[in-house]
């Protein structure tokens, strides 16, 4: 079976990845054996400089999801092209870099930096950035979504992917955008906003008041939109958003996905992305399906 999936120029081995944020690779956890059978590998987003990120609790469990808000804390480009990169380079997987910025200046120099490392597969814009003028997020705006997309793309040695926000009136439009602006690839979706109380202290259960609801809760939701989207636009798009085994996966994929992330799920059954990956082999050898292109979009209305 032909497995690989392509983004731009970079060619991935099969469509399985993990959400940004939700996999952290260490030998005691992994094994290098089953790591090195994904698709790609999709690390905490990067930001320039070194962030602290929001004030603790920053996760919620919730019915069949997770409230987060971390934050993105993290040390910084420099540290993590130091320190994690050659980390990751040894595990010979695709590896997709996630940054996010508050300016287009700061974009800018995450591209230039990492411009000078070789052998990334590609890089993914976490667009949910503020964007100060409007007080919205850039993934909120197609104009300040095409903007940064365009800048960025113009610098990049390597394929960019557009990583889009489901808090919007009609996400097809920002998808356009991202495309119009040369994005070779979409990223959806990031999680949904949310919040829970304490109704003994009636007070935000995060410290950051609101936060981010991933998990199974917001499969279906993810699914529509990954959906409408892949009947907009023409470039690959990496689906997340609750899935937690082959067959959510493979909803994805028939809807119009190219690839599927697996994130909240990680932090439950880390074994979860490779099993989906059996799964779908599973399922092409049981429907006869021998290329992975004639699942993709396959959907019958």
């Amino acid at each position: 079976m032909n497995l690989s999936i392509k983004i731009g120029k970079t060619k991935f081995p099969n469509p399985v990845t993990v959400a940004s944020g939700t996999f952290g690779w260490k030998e005691k956890y992994y094994r290098l054996a089953d790591v090195k059978k994904l698709g790609a590998i999709v690390p905490k987003t990067i930001t320039l400089h070194a962030q602290k990120g929001n004030p603790p609790p920053r996760i919620h469990e919730t019915p069949a999801g997770m409230l987060n808000a971390i934050g993105i804390e993290n040390a910084g480009a420099d540290a993590f092209i130091q320190e994690k990169i050659p980390m990751y380079k040894k595990l010979k997987v695709p590896l997709i870099v996630s940054v996010s910025a508050h300016s287009e200046k700061d974009f800018i120099q995450l591209i230039e930096k990492f411009n000078g490392v070789k052998g990334l597969g590609a890089l993914e814009l976490n667009l949910s950035c503020p964007n100060l003028k409007k007080k919205t997020l850039v993934a909120q705006d197609p104009k300040a979504t095409h903007r940064i997309v365009k800048a960025v793309k113009k610098r990049a040695k390597m394929p960019i992917i557009a990583k889009l926000s489901p808090n919007v009136t009609d996400i097809t439009k920002i998808a356009e955008a991202a495309e119009d602006a040369g994005a070779d690839g979409l990223s959806m979706i990031n999680t949904l906003a949310g919040m829970a109380i304490d109704v003994k202290t009636r007070k935000p259960v995060l410290g950051n008041v609101t936060g981010g609801l991933s998990g199974p809760a917001v499969r279906p939701v993810a699914l529509n939109i990954v959906y409408r989207a892949a009947q907009k636009v023409n470039i690959p798009i990496i689906a997340m958003g609750g899935i937690a085994t082959a067959n959510d996966a493979l909803e994805f994929l028939i809807a119009g996905a190219s690839m599927v992330a697996v994130g909240t799920m990680n932090f439950i059954n880390p074994s979860a992305p490779l099993e989906v990956l059996a799964g779908i082999k599973k399922y092409m050898r049981e429907q006869k399906i021998k290329d992975i292109q004639k699942l993709i979009g396959s959907i019958r209305t």
